[in-house]
């Protein structure tokens, strides 16, 4: 019996993705179909719902659930769910389909799924600043002229304003998990995989450690710091698309198959792949990467610093704070049950001789070396000298390898938290 958390929503791991026989037959249905094409966020959205990653969720949001999740966080029937899933399609598109036909959701010339219209709803400049004042705004120094620098410098505002002018909601079913499981075998998993995993191993009290940068010196801390206190620690990272200049996730998985063989006691570690889009919403986000956790049978996430932050939008503890300010629903099924393990602000400090947090280390700001992967990421694109202790050799000789062949390079900006300057 597993004494894993329960999935989110009290229904179970609820999958849209479909196998054998019904999925031959929804596969030659799908043929005949008008086909909508849906841009990579739509598809790492579409594979969570097939693969239950996304539960209670079996369908992009109608107006009613859009609006309630921008402004309470709750879908309309009061279960908790931090960000908007939604699908847009063009106002010509929109104009063709009519309440109760089905689809065909397309990417690149795979058909990804069928999905039946249930509602059709417009989506005004007004209606994706609502959206994205209340999801992406935070309480850092940009957000104090939010609509002065989002549209330019925040990926996730510039994504929602980019939209087409239409929404369509309604369930799925899910054909394809795409090019994941043959890309990243062994790394990407299911829900049902990874519990499958943890069951194996007796794990009941379960920290997961988010990534989507080189793991560096900080994020290894962590990581240890979750196995002291818990049965293991998932690595999970998102091997979906990010933002030009962030480094690509295969890259990445050398870079943690190398910590974890070196540097951790592998009974107590699992390294896993979740294949979304980051949405660079901050503490919202960090909200959905707990809500998520807990389908995959993980209780506590590890957030640290400007957790799932980009530029300065977020304070840097904003993401651990918005936990103690979501609705708590009396239904223990509809409540968010993946709570976080907050971290402070961590380092290598030269007089403590090791790594340290501010919590535990009394020293001076010239004596720590910030870690940050922003700040990784501009020292290697830019062939700067990374300082000692900043990530463990084996790692950095892969990255070096990785952007001595890059072409084009990417400007990283440096913000207040990945420069140290807020300290």
């Amino acid at each position: 019996m597993s004494k894993l958390v329960p999935a989110h929503g009290g229904k179970g791991l609820v999958c849209c993705l479909l196998e054998g026989k019904t999925l031959e037959d929804e596969k030659k249905k799908a043929a005949g179909l008008k086909q909508i094409e849906i841009s990579s966020r739509t598809k790492g959205d579409l594979i969570m719902m097939g693969i239950g990653g996304f539960s209670p969720l079996n369908g992009f949001m109608k107006k009613a659930d859009w609006k309630s999740v921008c402004e309470k966080m709750l879908l309309a029937d009061g279960t908790f769910w931090p960000v908007p899933v939604t699908l847009d399609i063009s106002a010509a598109d929109a104009k063709a389909l009519k309440n109760g036909e089905e689809v065909a959701l397309v990417r690149k010339g795979e058909v990804m799924a069928t999905m039946k219209v249930e509602d059709i709803y417009a989506m005004t400049d007004a209606d994706k600043k609502f959206e994205c004042e209340l999801v992406f705004k935070g309480e850092g120094p940009d957000s104090e002229k939010f609509w002065e620098v989002a549209p330019e410098d925040h990926p996730g505002v510039k994504m929602v304003m980019a939209q087409q002018e239409y929404n369509i909601g309604g369930p799925v079913k899910v054909l394809s998990q795409g090019e994941f499981p043959q890309k990243f075998p062994g790394v990407y998993m299911t829900p049902a995989e990874l519990r499958k995993k943890m069951d194996e191993r007796k794990w009941q009290k379960v920290a997961a450690l988010q990534l989507r940068n080189p793991m560096h010196r900080s994020h290894e801390y962590l990581a240890k710091i979750g196995v002291e206190v818990c049965d293991g620690v998932v690595i999970h990272s998102l091997v979906g698309t990010l933002k030009a200049g962030d480094i690509p996730a295969e890259v990445r998985v050398r870079c943690i198959d190398t910590l974890v063989e070196k540097y951790f006691v592998k009974d107590f570690i699992i390294q896993a792949g979740y294949p979304l889009d980051m949405r660079y919403a901050g503490p919202r986000e960090a909200l959905l990467h707990a809500t998520f956790r807990q389908n995959y049978g993980i209780n506590n996430l590890l957030v640290g610093r400007d957790h799932a932050g980009v530029g300065d939008f977020y304070g840097m503890f904003e993401a651990q704070e918005i936990f103690r300010k979501i609705p708590t629903p009396s239904d223990d099924g509809k409540r968010l049950l993946c709570q976080p393990l907050n971290i402070d602000w961590t380092f290598y400090c030269k007089k403590c001789d090791g790594m340290a947090s501010m919590r535990t280390c009394p020293h001076g700001k010239d004596d720590r070396v910030i870690l940050s992967g922003t700040k990784l990421r501009k020292m290697l694109s830019e062939g700067a000298e990374v300082p000692d202790h900043f990530g463990r050799e084996e790692v950095l000789a892969i990255l070096r390898e990785y952007y001595s062949g890059l072409e084009n390079k990417v400007e990283i900006k440096m913000q207040r938290a990945a420069a140290g300057s807020a300290m």
